[in-house]
């Protein structure tokens, strides 16, 4: 089906129209209000940090809190803080994010996580109480840092290997220093994964009451394939089933055989009868050699072939979703991604969908943003928004082609990364650009060029600023 046909899709998907529904709802109440601010939390264990959703900055959890009070991990005086904001119809600004997307006129996460069952079905409760503490429906936890891969927007904090080499080598030499503890959150190193951590000690204390009102339950990383909390979880399940919970797990899929095999035995086992549904997200921003560049370690070829082996063993009731940072190393082959999962989603989605994919924007660090790109730059990713918009889902026809959200989300990003900036500003970002990279390049013996030969001219660029400073 071509885009503009006569019998264009006149239906929206479901997710799309609850988004919708929960902004006119939040809107009774407050312009800013946002029901994952109760009902979602994401704990960084390794440093005690804790935020709503992915997107503001962490805060530190005040370990003395958690003295015979676990929930504190979720319920910090900051979060009620921002709560507090919220009702008041004033937009806090950690949550920028949103806003932005929000000025665009588009729909925002705020907009999608309040939509969601596990948010809404509170709705009136937080109204009716909203400085009450509340137990978390969907939560994110990172036990540790243990990580096999060094991301290159990633950070010591959430990666054991970049831990490793910034004590070999120190930091990179941009603007703000990366990889160094004066630009960590809180300027906290995570504890060892080897050492007792007085955050996970509360979490496991605070675990069986959470795990009643769990609905949603994601670990992340580090590589939580290699954390030994993640198989007590899975056995806590096993021995506890829950036919309303959503397991889910953020992975690289790069962890070695035996690991891979044990991970996979777990997750069948999950999936027959003791959870209502497993969710494998895969770390991944473009395709085959450039992907490896972003996540130094990474065996794209694995990862690919790990995808179809998830799909293929594991009963239904499961489903993967790529993670697709949207950076400005994503963009110049993110086609070749969108078709491979369109071609996964034509050959496993039989009865419900398996293979979905999210494409939240990079923010930090700043010289890996979109916005730095130019326009065409754009013009590629308009040509992949046409591109989704020419194979479409039908009526017919709901689970082998895209859904009109995930173009919204991609139409969403590309407005952002078009939003005006400052040209010194700018320039400085391509200057650290290049300064981290070039680094990079030497300390992973890795070649720039070599991988993205379509970017040279804007690797020159990026260098003129650099050797002006």
């Amino acid at each position: 089906m071509n885009k503009g046909d006569e019998n264009d899709i006149d239906f929206k998907s479901k997710f799309l129209s609850d988004a919708e529904i929960a902004k006119e709802k939040l809107d009774t109440i407050s312009p800013s209000f946002c029901l994952a601010k109760w009902k979602q939390v994401s704990l960084h264990l390794p440093t005690g940090l804790n935020n709503s959703c992915y997107h503001p900055p962490l805060h530190e959890i005040p370990v003395e809190t958690l003295k015979n009070n676990p929930s504190a991990l979720h319920n910090t005086q900051e979060k009620k803080d921002i709560r507090k904001l919220m009702m008041q119809g004033k937009k806090p600004d950690e949550c920028q994010y949103c806003w932005k997307m929000e000025s665009n006129g588009d729909l925002s996460d705020r907009h999608y996580r309040s939509g969601e069952p596990w948010a809404s079905k509170d709705f009136d409760v937080i109204v009716g109480n909203p400085q009450a503490n509340i137990t978390p429906s969907y939560v994110e936890v990172n036990f540790n840092n243990a990580c096999n891969l060094k991301c290159s927007y990633c950070s010591p904090q959430f990666s054991s290997s970049w831990m490793s080499e910034m004590k070999d080598k120190g930091a990179y030499p941009t603007s703000i220093p990366h990889n160094a503890p004066e630009h960590f959150v809180g300027n906290k190193l995570p504890i060892p994964h080897s050492q007792e951590n007085p955050y996970v000690d509360a979490f496991w204390e605070w675990w069986p009451e959470l795990y009643k009102e769990l609905e949603h339950f994601r670990m992340t990383g580090g590589e939580p394939l290699m954390d030994k909390n993640t198989y007590k979880v899975f056995d806590y399940v096993l021995e506890n089933p829950k036919p309303n919970l959503h397991l889910n797990v953020t992975s690289n899929l790069s962890v070695t055989d035996a690991l891979w095999n044990k991970y996979l035995d777990y997750v069948k086992l999950l999936c027959t009868g003791k959870i209502e549904h497993f969710m494998q997200y895969v770390s991944v921003d473009t395709w085959g050699t450039q992907a490896e560049y972003i996540r130094e370690g990474l065996d794209f070829d694995l990862l690919w072939k790990r995808v179809h082996q998830f799909l293929e063993e594991v009963p239904s009731y499961s489903s993967i979703t790529f993670i697709i940072t949207m950076n400005n190393l994503s963009v110049s082959n993110l086609n070749k991604l969108m078709e491979g999962i369109l071609e996964l989603r034509k050959t496993y989605s039989k009865d419900f969908q398996r293979v979905w994919f999210d494409t939240p924007v990079l923010t930090t660090p700043s010289w890996q943003s979109m916005q730095l790109l130019s326009e065409p730059y754009v013009m590629k990713l308009n040509s992949i928004k046409d591109w989704m918009n020419d194979n479409l889902e039908t009526e017919d026809d709901l689970y082998h082609g895209f859904k009109d959200y995930e173009v919204k989300r991609l139409e969403r990003d590309i407005k952002w990364m078009q939003e005006p900036l400052g040209n010194e500003y700018v320039n400085n970002q391509k200057a650290d650009f290049y300064k981290f990279f070039t680094e990079s390049d030497k300390r992973h013996s890795k070649d720039f060029i070599a991988t993205f030969p379509e970017m040279s001219e804007w690797w020159n660029e990026c260098k003129f600023y650099a050797l002006s400073k």
